[in-house]
C-alpha cells in the first residue's frame, strides 16, 4: 500500500454528505459568485478569530498579495520576512513591486529570528512579514515592539497555521492584517484553492474588497482604483463554512499524531520538531532533520512511503530571485536546514496503523545508515 505524505481521501469518505450537500447548496441557491454561502464564511472566519472583518480570496498568495496593497505596501517599499518559507509568500512581495528583505531563522524551529530584524530595517523598510511555520507561530512581542518603534505594519502569514496560538493569541491576530490560504492540504482546506485575508481595520478591509473585485467599491462597473478578480467562489466558500467547526478537532487530531510520531522516535537520532515558548503548535505538517536526508527519503520510497521536504530550495537561492544579490552563505542557518529537514506524512485521519508503519519503517532505515 502507498503511504502519502497528505492524503484527503479517507477524510472525504467520512465526511462525503455533508461536502456534497454543501455542493447542491450552492448550486440550488440561484447564486454562484459573492452569494450566502461567501457571506456566511467571511463573518463565521472573522468571529473565528475574534476579528472585525475576513476578505476571502481565491488563493492564499493573494490574500498575501492584496493585503498588502491594502495595506499600503507598493513599489519601492521593503518588507522583512525569511526565505524558509513556501515561495507564494515572497512572489507576492515581489508582485506588488516592494523588495523581499531576509533575515534568518532559528535553529531549533525554524521560525524568524527576530533579534535580526532590527539590524534589517532600513528608511525603506515598510512592512514585518513574519511566516508562522509548519504549524506554529513566530515570536510575536519583540516583534510588535519593533513595529511600534519604527512605524512598521505586521502582516502575518497564516497559512500554514490555522488554529495555532501564541500565549493564547490566535495566529492571524497580532498584525494589521493576516493572509490565509485554504488549499486542499492545510490545516482548514477546501476542495481547491481559496484564501482569505483579515484585520479590524475598517479602511485595510475596504482595500481588500475593492482590489479582490477588480477595484469596484459599492458601484458595479465603477472602478476606483484598479485591482484584480481574486473572488473566492461559493462553493469552496460553503464547504470552508461546513469544515470551520471542525478546525479544533482537526487541530486536535494533529496534534496526536505528532505525539504518537514522539514517542515512537524519540529514542532515534531524527532531530524532532521542538515547540517553541508560548506556542500551541497545530502541526500542518511534522519537520524533522537528519544530516542523511535524501538517503532516508529514498530508502523509504523504495518501501512505497513518500515523504516531502518543506523545503529542500530556499528562496533566496532561487534563479527567479537572483536579482535580490543574496550570495550562498547569506542566511547559513535557512540553508542547512534546506538540506536536512523533511516532513513524514501528517493529517488528521492518518491511521495508526499507517503512522506504526511508518514509524517502523524509518526505525529500521535510520538503524541501516
Amino acid at each position: 500500500m502507498t503511504t502519502r505524505v497528505w492524503d484527503y481521501l479517507p477524510e472525504y469518505e467520512n465526511e462525503r454528505a455533508e461536502i456534497l450537500d454543501a455542493v447542491e447548496t450552492v448550486f440550488g441557491s440561484g447564486q454562484l459568485v459573492l452569494g450566502a454561502s461567501v457571506r456566511g464564511f467571511e463573518a463565521e472566519f472573522a468571529a473565528y478569530h475574534g476579528v472585525e472583518h475576513c476578505v476571502s480570496l481565491d488563493n492564499g498568495t493573494n490574500a498575501v498579495r492584496l493585503a498588502l496593497q491594502a495595506l499600503g505596501v507598493g513599489p519601492g517599499d521593503e518588507v522583512i520576512t525569511v526565505s524558509n518559507t513556501a515561495a507564494p509568500t515572497v512572489v507576492a512581495i515581489d508582485a506588488v513591486g516592494a523588495v523581499p528583505v531576509f533575515v534568518d531563522v532559528r535553529r531549533d524551529d525554524f521560525l524568524m529570528d527576530v533579534e535580526q530584524v532590527a539590524a534589517a530595517i532600513t528608511p525603506r523598510t515598510r512592512c514585518l512579514l513574519p511566516v508562522h511555520l509548519y504549524g506554529q507561530c513566530v515570536d510575536m512581542a519583540p516583534l510588535e515592539r519593533i513595529a511600534a518603534e519604527h512605524g512598521l505594519v505586521i502582516l502575518e502569514d497564516c497559512a500554514q497555521a490555522h488554529g495555532a496560538r501564541h500565549h493564547g493569541r490566535l495566529a492571524g491576530t497580532m498584525g494589521k492584517a493576516a493572509a490565509f490560504s485554504f488549499y486542499p492540504t492545510k490545516v482548514l482546506g477546501a476542495y481547491g484553492d481559496g484564501g482569505a485575508a483579515v484585520t479590524s481595520d475598517a479602511i485595510v478591509d475596504r482595500n481588500l474588497r475593492r482590489a479582490r473585485y477588480y477595484g469596484m467599491d459599492d458601484v458595479y462597473y465603477v472602478v476606483e482604483t484598479p485591482g484584480s478578480n481574486s473572488r473566492l467562489d461559493e462553493v469552496h466558500a460553503e464547504i470552508l463554512r461546513r469544515k470551520l467547526p471542525r478546525l479544533d478537532d482537526y487541530v486536535a487530531r494533529r496534534r496526536a499524531v505528532a505525539e504518537r510520531y514522539a514517542e515512537g522516535l524519540a529514542d532515534t537520532d531524527l532531530v524532532l520538531p521542538s515547540v517553541a515558548a508560548g506556542n500551541e503548535h497545530v502541526y500542518y505538517v511534522y519537520v524533522v532533520r537528519h544530516p542523511r536526508r535524501d538517503d532516508i527519503i529514498a530508502r523509504l520510497k523504495e518501501r512505497d512511503i513518500h515523504l516531502n521536504i518543506s523545503y529542500p530550495w530556499p528562496v533566496h537561492t532561487m534563479t527567479g530571485f537572483a536579482h535580490l544579490g543574496y550570495e550562498r552563505g547569506a542566511l547559513p542557518v535557512t540553508e542547512e536546514l534546506a538540506g536536512e529537514i523533511f516532513s513524514l506524512p501528517m493529517y488528521p485521519s492518518l491511521s495508526q496503523k499507517v503512522q506504526d508503519e511508518v514509524i517502523s519503517t524509518l526505525r529500521e532505515v535510520l538503524e541501516m545508515l
